[in-house]
């Protein structure tokens, strides 16, 4: 196992020895949570990482916790081996975690007492399969130093400190900006979405040479 060494010889892992997701559709929503985040951000002074330790106490290795997905604003984007936060002199913003039956109670109940005590001032929880959690989609923000349940307004949690709000469609997550209501996609999305465009433009124009061609033929021309 690699490690990260301090000048005064103390290793911090660089991996807790766990696989990164229970099944396949979990890994995905952790990737995918991870890239929408990284296309919003894109060429901006925003950190965001997904399944990397966070060491949040000088001098003890066994201080840490692995979030699904987190976002620090204002924060060098470069990458890295760990995060430590005294290092860092920061820690996550907004943490993202998608909760599978291996990860449910630890996620509802040993998590969210670290982010609390870290100051994370905003905490996500989903269940893409909608099994383990009820309702499927929570939302926690930081008040008075406890994180407290974010009131939902119309199925929806307003995310205040990234600007967006997180609701299902049907079991799928989906974010979009809270003022344009924009949705946020991945960058794959993106040209997706592009390259159907111009698929899309290609046909029409295909069908309006075609009916000019056809209207030049009846008149003889």
């Amino acid at each position: 196992m690699s490690t990260v060494t301090t000048e005064n010889q103390i290793d911090y892992p660089e991996s807790d020895g766990k696989p990164m997701g229970e099944t396949d559709l979990h890994r995905n929503w952790m990737i995918r949570i991870l890239q929408i985040f990284e296309q919003r951000y894109a060429k901006q002074q925003v950190y965001i990482a997904g399944d990397l330790l966070v060491y949040y106490l000088e001098g003890t290795p066994s201080r840490f916790i692995v979030p699904d997905c987190f976002v620090v604003l204002d924060h060098s984007p470069g990458l890295r081996r760990t995060f430590q936060t005294w290092k860092e002199k920061r820690v996550p913003d907004v943490v993202f975690e998608v909760t599978s039956r291996g990860t449910s109670s630890v996620d509802i109940i040993d998590k969210p007492v670290i982010y609390e005590k870290m100051g994370v001032k905003e905490y996500f929880l989903y269940d893409p399969t909608a099994d383990y959690l009820e309702p499927p989609l929570q939302g926690y923000r930081m008040n008075d130093g406890c994180l407290s349940e974010i009131p939902r307004r119309a199925d929806r949690l307003h995310c205040q400190t990234l600007g967006v709000d997180l609701f299902l469609r049907e079991h799928d997550l989906v974010i979009v900006d809270s003022k344009t209501g924009e949705e946020q996609l991945t960058k794959a999305d993106r040209l997706d979405q592009e390259h159907a465009a111009r698929l899309a433009a290609e046909a029409r124009l295909q069908e309006v040479e075609a009916e000019l061609k056809r209207l030049k033929e009846r008149n003889g021309g």
